[in-house]
């Protein structure tokens, strides 16, 4: 896997990967994520609540969401969010390895850092399966569905953020080298 990581870590494939991903997400939050929204009457869509969700909330979106609105959110969404993850995952990774190897610490434990985005975009993953099952075993939802797909969801978003702490530090310590490289 480090091997890999090396061998992909040139800077335009980073950043064509990083563009990429972007865009797709893009798409999603000004085009996906508010056409689903439209329907569910100001509720937050399930992959939108880093803290997770009970039973509770769950029905009553789907509720409000309609038939129409769950359909937006089964065919038009998650089909966005079944790309997303793979290329959160795979140009985060190649991010915080281009910069740790720029600070000359991808050969060190450092490196497993930049597994993290990759084990989130897993999580996305079992949160998008558990999202489509819900919607299509709705209203007969059972309790541990929820449990677990909101599970799902605090997992990606602790990884997540602590993948975005990280990469915020990898950049300070990058800038902080430039800068005293620039003074000696």
């Amino acid at each position: 896997m480090r091997a890999f990581i090396k061998r992909s870590i040139k800077g335009k494939t980073v950043l064509s990967l990083f563009i990429l991903c972007n865009v797709v997400y893009a798409i999603m939050l000004i085009v996906t994520i508010p056409e689903v929204m439209h329907y569910s009457g100001g509720m937050k869509i399930l992959d939108m609540m880093p803290t997770g969700y009970d039973t509770q909330y769950v029905n009553t979106l789907f509720n409000s969401l309609g038939t129409a609105g769950r359909d937006s959110y089964l065919y038009h969404q998650l089909p966005s969010d079944l790309i997303y993850p793979f290329l959160f995952g795979v140009s985060s990774c190649l991010v915080l390895a281009y910069f740790l190897n720029k600070l000359g610490k991808l050969d060190g434990k450092l490196f497993y850092l930049c597994l993290l985005p990759l084990f989130s975009g897993l999580f996305d993953y079992a949160e998008n399966f558990g999202i489509i099952t819900m919607l299509k075993n709705y209203p007969n939802i059972s309790v541990i569905q929820v449990q677990i797909t909101s599970f799902f969801t605090v997992l990606k978003s602790v990884l997540t953020s602590l993948y975005f702490s990280i990469l915020i530090i990898t950049l300070l310590a990058v800038a902080k080298n430039k800068y005293f490289s620039k003074k000696d």
